[in-house]
């Protein structure tokens, strides 16, 4: 009896992740497989779904929106911060990531989207935020 892909298990799997124009964001080729257990949280919703009942050396074609992505793309994770709490070691550069660490230690990745005179614009939304997925998944094993 073949083995499938099954809520609670760990799997292997091979991917190359694509927006909608083609344009290849990442890919596992040439490195080892991506492994994760199977709905515990740590993935993306839809790639999850996608492996479910999958058998290994199966191929497969995958769209994933949004919702079951890394989330719509939220305005309210925008912000702007004076340029005088930015540590002194600190020049920030449009595109450049940083990391606003709130009182609890609690560390958020931000991207600088603008400099004006007085004040930096941060991006908490993840960079794949609003966007539609394309992931080829190949499942390597069901360890």
């Amino acid at each position: 009896m073949t083995q499938t892909v099954k809520t609670g298990d760990t799997v292997k799997v091979h991917y190359t992740g694509r927006f909608e124009d083609g344009k290849v964001f990442d890919s596992s080729q040439g490195r080892e497989p991506l492994q994760f257990n199977v709905e515990a949280g740590k993935m993306i919703k839809g790639l999850e779904k996608a492996v479910l009942g999958m058998q290994p050396g199966e191929k497969k074609n995958v769209t994933v929106n949004p919702e079951e992505g890394y989330g719509n793309y939220d305005k309210n994770l925008l912000m702007e911060m004076p340029k005088e709490k930015i540590p002194k070691n600190i020049s920030p550069e449009k595109g450049m990531q940083l990391q606003l660490v709130n009182k609890q230690g609690q560390a958020t990745p931000v991207v600088v989207t603008e400099i004006p005179d007085k004040s930096i614009r941060l991006d908490a939304n993840h960079p794949l935020a609003g966007k539609v997925l394309v992931f080829d998944l190949e499942l390597v094993e069901i360890v």
